[in-house]
């Protein structure tokens, strides 16, 4: 159904149809006549959503393998991977305020069908990657707390579709605090933790120089682009920009600027906290497994029998166990919304809203549960690196068209990206494609 704009610019093939997540779609006021501050305010949240992302349960397996088999090394890795994130996420944002569509939407327009096509089922796979990492997750934070069996743990992790049909009713803010609190808890654990961990400051510092060797070892190469994949994620770049339409910022061309500001301020500020989070995940096992000698910690369940010796704190990894069952719950939460915008988006699918989100979390949790129950507790950890490898190897096909589209001035109006900011954006898109290709050369190279 066309919303009566007719596209103001004409760059676009079509009218726009429904908009992103229909029910909660400009439903939270952004006032005109408030103060700077209290307009700035009404942006703040989807930012938060979008960090969730970036340091969900398969993050936490990269950055423990990567700390406790090369210590501080490849912090550089997840400081990089930080700024790809905020440029890209700074594009989705412009996306959706310039144009009134999400991603998915706008490759629906501007793709022939076939390619649209492709791009859905990369998007697709792309999510089920990520709910593999969160179920898992979610499951093994169940079971290190409560006792609870991984195989009913990942049946309890579907309650999330509930959960978000509820607090949405209540309105988009609810989801937004739920997010918001779990992610204090994240901190607050993993601040205790570094306390006690007490790592080498000045290694620390270090560790955020670059180094060559991070490209000419494959196996650093491989955790390197698993951090990466687990950090800017391409479901994430869908999220962000169906979630920043739930704001009424008004379509004056004014209005749309200030929207954009502060919705760019807001991804940015979140995206350093969660810089923080990863960066502690990979000095904890530096500062613990690394610097004991275990540098093949990489299994979440492992990672939490060892840190009470090394610690020597009982409390240190109910810490890490909570810490962990926040981020898998969050992570669905943000990951089923990621899954609605992106089967709606791309194939324009009506249904009511509890109805979709059943089907696109199915279809994302069906072969998770299949794939966790058959592998059990042991190798999830060489399965939630792997999935954080396939998210990066699928991450171009979601990033050279978002750089496509906010380049186009045709599509975008004034509000079209800046030159220096395209040069930069399509430099990390470039980047990461090189990479995903050494990788693959690498690793056909070591099979043959």
């Amino acid at each position: 159904m066309d919303t009566g704009s007719g596209d103001i610019f004409s760059g676009w093939r079509q009218g726009r149809l429904d908009p992103s997540l229909a029910d909660v779609h400009r439903s939270i006021k952004v006032s005109q006549s408030g103060s700077t501050w209290r307009r700035a305010l009404a942006f703040f949240g989807p930012g938060y959503l979008v960090a969730v992302g970036y340091m969900d349960p398969g993050n936490w397996a990269t950055s423990l393998a990567g700390g406790s088999k090369f210590g501080y090394t490849l912090l550089v890795v997840a400081l990089v991977s930080n700024i790809m994130a905020i440029i890209l996420q700074s594009l989705c944002a412009r996306l959706a305020i310039a144009s009134g569509r999400d991603l998915a939407q706008a490759c629906r327009d501007a793709f022939p069908r076939p390619v649209a096509f492709v791009l859905w089922l990369l998007a697709e796979i792309a999510i089920i990657a990520t709910d593999i990492a969160e179920v898992i997750g979610t499951a093994i934070g169940l079971n290190l707390i409560f006792g609870i069996p991984l195989e009913l743990g990942v049946v309890i992790t579907a309650i999330d579709v509930f959960l978000i049909l509820y607090l949405q009713k209540l309105g988009f803010r609810w989801v937004e605090a739920l997010v918001i609190t779990l992610l204090g808890v994240i901190a607050v654990c993993f601040g205790v933790q570094i306390v006690l961990a007490d790592p080498n400051w000045g290694d620390v510092i270090r560790g955020f120089a670059p180094t060559t060797e991070i490209v000419t070892n494959p196996e650093m190469l491989y955790l390197a682009l698993g951090i990466l994949g687990a950090t800017v994620m391409p479901h994430n770049l869908y999220l962000h920009s169906g979630i920043v339409q739930t704001r009424a910022y008004g379509e004056t061309l004014k209005e749309k600027k200030e929207a954009l500001t502060f919705a760019t301020i807001d991804s940015t500020v979140a995206l350093m906290f969660a810089l923080l989070i990863n960066a502690s995940i990979l000095i904890l096992a530096a500062a613990t497994f690394h610097a004991s000698g275990n540098t093949q910690v990489a299994e979440l369940g492992e990672a939490h029998t060892l840190l009470s010796p090394l610690l020597g704190l009982a409390i240190a990894p109910t810490l890490f166990g909570i810490a962990l069952l926040a981020c898998g719950i969050n992570s669905t939460v943000t990951a089923t919304l990621a899954g609605q915008i992106v089967m709606e988006g791309f194939l324009n699918i009506r249904l009511p809203p509890w109805l979709r989100r059943l089907i696109t979390r199915a279809i994302a949790i069906i072969p998770a549960a299949a794939v966790t129950i058959w592998y059990g507790e042991k190798g999830t950890a060489e399965l939630l690196i792997l999935t954080q490898v396939v998210l990066s190897l699928q991450l171009s096909f979601a990033v050279f068209p978002l750089v496509m589209f906010t380049a186009d001035k045709r599509k975008m109006g004034a509000l079209v990206a800046p030159p220096w900011l395209i040069v930069v954006a399509g430099i990390v898109a470039v980047l990461i494609a090189a990479l995903n290709l050494k990788l693959l050369l690498d690793f056909t190279g070591a099979l043959f």
